[in-house]
């Protein structure tokens, strides 16, 4: 039986929408604490959180996911019930699938595995799983650090199981993520009648210089493992839905995905130089969701590399390519931080799906990545 198809179907087949967990963590635990782990359940909030754990010793390993997932979108373009784990022409069907409740059932297989074949490992083995990795990120994962930290905790090695290939398993592997900061940035004029614009200051057409200048800015050339600091913006905001009245505020929200070639300090300078020099009256919040973070090749980059090379015959590519991560906030403990997973073309899509052939090759991958750091 492929143990880990029928785990990855019990856990879609759990309607676990951002921030719920549905039971999904005991069921982990139900089959971890058995063999050895430790559970610790931390809930924040409305969040639910595990930190499993076997050996008290150094060097850890963690893995780390969520089993939170984004909300279905229209039920009727499912072609089947999203809660209900589905295979069809190969597929296995349902919300979550890919992101990541494949990567959490293959974990927990390969280690049940594992402690089976090697009952006195060396070092320990680590899972840190959470309920908010899909919603604010504000009651999860951060917040389990931060009590790991308190305490001395330290992590050695995190694999984190998010979808990370692309064409085939294994062919991408994130060893780093670009940073991400969001401003809210408000601009203020004069409302009036557009008859009397003597009598009005229109903020559209004060920002609208600054705005042309802003978005062809060039932050920094990027380096060996980053591309160039991007700038986006995500909203624009103004007026009162009547077609005669000059606004008298213009709302704007824009996000850096950063380089480790600039500070997020030097971003938010850079635009409040830009704003001041347009003489511009605003206010601008900033929220910064993470920094970047990058791991060399070393002991995990090797074992995660050479585990995939011999399971699928694939060279694989490390990249720091897409969005943000839990990893985000575990890689300034010092850990070393890889994102590996199945392949990621239809996460938070419609009828979201994963191979069912890649199931037992990616348990086989974390299996090897274990016995090559632990055994």
């Amino acid at each position: 039986m492929n143990q880990t198809l029928e785990l990855t179907k019990q856990l879609i087949n759990r309607n676990s929408v951002t921030p719920e967990d549905a039971g999904c963590q005991k069921l982990l635990c139900s089959r971890l604490e058995p063999k050895g782990f430790t559970a610790e359940h931390m809930r924040f909030e409305d969040v639910d959180n595990i930190w499993l754990r076997r050996g008290t010793e150094a060097p850890l390993i963690c893995f780390a996911g969520h089993t939170d997932v984004v909300p279905t979108g229209p039920i009727g373009e499912w072609n089947s019930d999203p809660f209900q784990a589905e295979i069809r022409d190969g597929l296995l069907y349902g919300r979550g699938a890919a992101d990541m409740k494949a990567s959490i059932a293959a974990f927990t297989i390969a280690s049940e595995r594992f402690v089976e074949d090697f009952p006195d490992h060396k070092g320990s083995i680590a899972y840190l799983i959470t309920s908010d990795e899909e919603g604010p990120s504000i009651n999860g994962t951060v917040k389990v650090i931060e009590a790991l930290e308190a305490r001395n905790e330290k992590i050695d090695w995190c694999l984190v199981g998010e979808p990370s290939s692309t064409n085939t398993l294994g062919d991408v592997v994130k060893n780093g993520r670009r940073g991400s900061i969001n401003g809210y940035l408000t601009i203020r004029g004069q409302q009036g009648h557009v008859a009397y614009p003597h009598l009005a200051q229109n903020p559209v057409h004060l920002a609208t210089p600054m705005l042309a200048e802003l978005t062809a800015m060039q932050w920094d050339a990027g380096n060996q493992f980053f591309p160039p600091t991007t700038f986006q913006i995500s909203n624009i905001n103004s007026g009162t839905g009547a077609t005669n009245v000059i606004p008298g505020q213009i709302d704007i929200i824009c996000n850096f995905r950063f380089s480790t070639e600039v500070t997020e300090a030097e971003l938010r300078e850079r635009v409040e130089a830009l704003l001041d020099k347009h003489e511009l009256d605003y206010d601008i919040r900033w929220v910064l969701s993470g920094n970047p973070f990058l791991t060399p090749e070393g002991e995990l980059v090797a074992a995660a590399t050479e585990s995939i090379l011999e399971v699928t015959g694939t060279t694989t590519e490390l990249s720091t390519s897409g969005g943000t991560s839990d990893g985000r906030f575990i890689a300034p403990t010092g850990a070393q931080v890889l994102e590996l997973g199945p392949r990621n073309a239809t996460i938070h899509q419609v009828n979201e799906c994963v191979e069912v052939d890649d199931l037992q090759p990616l348990e086989e991958i974390y299996y090897r990545i274990l016995k090559k750091l632990l055994s």
